[in-house]
């Protein structure tokens, strides 16, 4: 199966990036979802996505997004919700930690998510909630406390300065080596391509995953040759992203070297959903051996194939 990593379907257009046309809702994302996208030359679709808010509609917004406490929680997570609710079997719950309403809120909501609607993830994003994650450690604790409680994942925006510069977050990173980190973007973003820094800290820390998307083509190739085969997770970011050329930027490793490395299929699908799946308490999944089998497996969940 693929799994993405990073998705933000919304009924209400973000807030802070304000993407020009309508809001990317769930039923556009399923639709992308379903691709068809080209692996090796076998099509194949999105079977599963976190989804979660966009990250401006999870911060005070006058007159729009402006309520307090666990309220204003429920108010930016509830489209989320509603999504995970209706798509069960596609859609996997991300829930958005900001301290800034309330700490131990943030902690007892996340228990509700996870255990109401089998939230599986937690994402801090510092830059937007405004907060140094080296120093804000008492902001952090009852939060990842709670995942480590719940056996939950918890994926860092990495990439800006002056708060999501990815070494930033050790020190909450050794101070629960329990819970799985994934480092969002591969440490890239407007701010800055840190990329070798996510590599490091997974290559040295067993808690510590990466995302590839965002990461550089060429370095992926270099990176994946050293990391651990479990260490390589897909994401998309979607939107604004596009999910079939993240999709295509690790399909290369399959690639003759320069570009790529002569990766085995095998591997592919540990980095496309295999891990994830792994993580999540999933059953991983072959490749389809040949494009006949691919082709039989969209048709059985109702995805058109051209002629």
């Amino acid at each position: 199966m693929i799994i993405d990593l990073s998705c933000y379907p919304t009924d209400l257009v973000d807030l802070a990036w304000r993407h020009d046309g309508p809001p990317f809702t769930g039923d556009k994302l399923l639709k992308m979802m379903d691709g068809p996208y080209y692996v090796n030359g076998k099509p194949r679709r999105i079977d599963k996505a976190f989804i979660q808010p966009p990250q401006g509609n999870t911060i005070y917004t006058h007159e729009v997004m402006d309520l307090e406490g666990k309220a204003a929680i429920r108010q930016y997570m509830a489209y989320t919700e509603k999504m995970v609710t209706e798509h069960p079997d596609r859609f996997l719950g991300c829930f958005v930690y900001n301290p800034r309403y309330g700490t131990q809120n943030g902690a007892e909501e996340i228990e509700r998510y996870a255990k109401e609607f089998d939230f599986k993830m937690v994402q801090l994003q510092a830059n937007m909630h405004a907060y140094r994650p080296d120093r804000a450690l008492d902001w952090l604790r009852p939060a990842l406390k709670k995942c480590a409680e719940l056996g939950l994942m918890v994926k860092v925006h990495t990439g800006d300065g002056p708060y999501s510069i990815p070494t930033e977050f050790y020190p909450i990173i050794r101070e629960f080596p329990e819970v799985n980190f994934i480092l969002a973007h591969f440490g890239v973003q407007t701010g800055g391509v840190y990329v070798f820094e996510p590599m490091q800290m997974a290559l040295d820390t067993p808690s510590v995953y990466v995302e590839s998307g965002w990461c550089l083509q060429s370095r992926i190739v270099e990176f994946a040759k050293v990391l651990p085969k479990h260490k390589i997770l897909f994401g998309s970011d979607t939107p604004p992203n596009e999910p079939g050329m993240w999709i295509n930027l690790l399909e290369v490793l399959c690639h003759e070297p320069p570009q790529g490395l002569n990766l085995d299929e095998d591997t592919l699908e540990d980095y496309l959903g295999n891990n994830t799946a792994r993580m999540i308490g999933l059953e991983p999944t072959k490749a389809p051996a040949t494009v006949e089998e691919a082709e039989a497996y969209l048709r059985k969940h109702g995805i058109a194939l051209a002629a």
